[in-house]
């Protein structure tokens, strides 16, 4: 009867150690799904006052002024957006502009796109993320949203500069990667080698208005 015991004991104990290793095994994955958790945004109603930053991509060069990823976003959201690109501007100009622009217009969300400029002069790559860094550090002091897009560097396969989604982990952003070289890569949508035609900033905006949706800023 002993035995019986002890074999229904080590019965029970050995059933045990799996629903064990199961629960643990939920436990990680709950875990591992908290930190791939994707950056997300409040919600920012029609007429919210929103800045789009950089330069020529920013401005639109290549196209109409109605035609820039900035005034398509502001057609799609309903948004307060200022088109804020400078073409030719460097970030080391840009983060001293934005810092009065910011204290002037006190935007909700900054649309940052610049660095491109200083990737077309070879410029060193961690001078321009310190640069980024700076407008990022100055609106998040400000209690702005930032959302990042990523720019290509000037070479013969475009592919955005890795340095972007560095910051965008860093500092916890919602990032657009690819939006610029996708437009860049394709003939189409190109008005010449470093800047999109119409078609190219609608594609970039529809790239924008799709993230902002999931993130849940509209």
């Amino acid at each position: 009867m002993r035995s019986l015991l002890r074999a229904t004991s080590g019965a029970a104990r050995w059933l045990r150690r799996p629903a064990r290793g199961v629960f643990w095994l939920l436990c990680l994955g709950v875990l591992l799904a908290g930190c791939s958790r994707e950056p997300e945004l409040p919600y920012f109603a029609p007429g919210t006052r929103v800045l789009a930053f950089g330069d020529s991509l920013t401005f639109g060069t290549g196209a109409q002024t109605d035609q820039s990823y900035p005034a398509r976003v502001a057609e799609a959201t309903g948004w307060d957006l200022r088109n804020a690109g400078v073409p030719g501007e460097l970030a080391e100009d840009g983060l001293v502009r934005l810092q009065s622009l910011l204290q002037a217009e006190s935007p909700a969300l900054v649309l940052l796109c610049h660095g491109g400029n200083n990737l077309l002069r070879g410029q060193s790559e961690e001078l321009i993320r310190s640069q980024l860094a700076g407008m990022i550090e100055l609106a998040q002091a400000q209690g702005t949203q930032v959302v990042l897009l990523g720019v290509p560097k000037p070479t013969l396969l475009v592919r955005t500069a890795g340095f972007y989604a560095d910051l965008a982990d860093e500092y916890g952003l919602v990032y657009l990667p690819d939006a610029i070289a996708d437009a860049l890569s394709d003939p189409a949508l190109k008005s010449d080698q470093i800047h999109p035609n119409a078609a190219g900033y609608a594609a970039i905006a529809d790239q924008l208005v799709a993230l902002l949706r999931d993130s849940g800023a509209l």
